[in-house]
């Protein structure tokens, strides 16, 4: 498929599956079950209405989702607990394959939560969304029952960023601006059209998502991408307009050490794909000089990310999903 017939053919908008009873009725002729995930560490300000919010909708209301779930990585904060009252089911993801090397991050809940979830397609979403509203899922569903060979959807919307407490309608996303979208550009000129490539909200079908190898911590996005592309063709991707995200804008700080472990990514596909060849190890140790009381100190801190195999290919998960289809 060509690059402009793509972003033609394969960038929708939420409005067109705001009929929600259609969309279960494509769930139902399709015989598919649909999970939504949330990875957590410490959002309790924002978790309870995410779930009330689209609890109420998609599952009360209209039975679209099968299951809603929370991989928590140890939240100090109430997270767990609220979600538990609200009969939401949480699994820690240090629980899940103990048998495997432990990993943090982002990444490591979403490789893991394929372990867990039932669905025969699965759609994540962040949970720090301010501004919740039933579209983050169902415009991700939508183009995925509305499409049978779409196989990966990804969200993109606007992104305000709030500076001196002044609240701009554009300018959140800076990692894709400045790191990301160069990235792709220069070395997968074929993802380029993606108009969010590190948006949190985003799914796929199971035969899609287990197949390939999952990066822990923030280069989880980008990995999937190239990963997803090489493996199915932009044809089986496509992307959904989600209007407008808000959510607590990182310090630059923060950002830093976001970009650190996506250049980690970056440099192992580049590797990979034998773009690039990197000749010596590269350095986890990220380095932040700060600034205080007239003097400055060097903070080190590590961080590294591991890159999951295919769920698929692993012995345990088959076993798990043959237990499953006999029960």
């Amino acid at each position: 498929m060509e690059f402009s017939q793509w972003l033609r053919e394969r960038t929708f908008d939420h409005r067109d599956f705001m009929n929600i009873s259609e969309l279960v009725k494509l769930k139902e002729q399709q015989d598919c079950t649909i999970s939504l995930c949330l990875p957590t560490l410490n959002e309790v300000k924002t978790v309870p209405q995410i779930l009330t919010t689209i609890r109420s909708s998609l599952v009360d209301e209209y039975p679209l989702l099968d299951e809603i779930v929370l991989i928590d990585s140890r939240s100090e904060d109430g997270t767990v607990e609220v979600a538990q009252e609200l009969g939401i089911k949480v699994f820690f993801d240090d629980e899940i394959l103990p048998s495997q090397k432990q990993g943090k991050g982002k990444g490591e809940a979403l490789w893991k939560s394929l372990f867990v979830l039932k669905g025969d397609i699965i759609i994540w979403i962040d949970s720090d969304i301010k501004n919740i509203h039933p579209r983050f899922v169902y415009g991700l569903v939508g183009p995925l029952l509305a499409n049978p060979q779409i196989g990966f959807v990804k969200g993109f919307y606007q992104r305000p960023i709030t500076f001196k407490k002044a609240v701009k309608e554009t300018g959140g996303g800076r990692v894709t601006e400045i790191l990301v979208r160069p990235f792709l550009n220069m070395f997968y000129p074929e993802l380029a059209g993606f108009i969010q490539p590190l948006a949190g909200e985003y799914g796929g079908r199971r035969e899609v998502l287990d197949s390939v190898p999952f990066f822990t911590g923030y280069g989880v996005e980008t990995g999937l991408l190239v990963d997803i592309w090489k493996k199915y063709g932009l044809s089986r991707m496509a992307q959904s307009d989600l209007e407008k995200r808000v959510h607590h804008n990182q310090s630059l700080g923060a950002l830093g050490k976001m970009s650190f472990g996506i250049m980690q990514t970056i440099y192992s596909l580049l590797e990979e794909n034998k773009k690039v060849e990197i000749k010596d190890d590269l350095n986890k140790i990220f380095q932040t000089v700060r600034y205080e009381n007239h003097n400055y100190s060097l903070l080190s801190e590590k961080i590294e990310v591991i890159k999951r195999p295919p769920m698929a290919s692993l012995e345990e998960y088959i076993s798990h999903r043959q237990r499953l289809e006999k029960s």
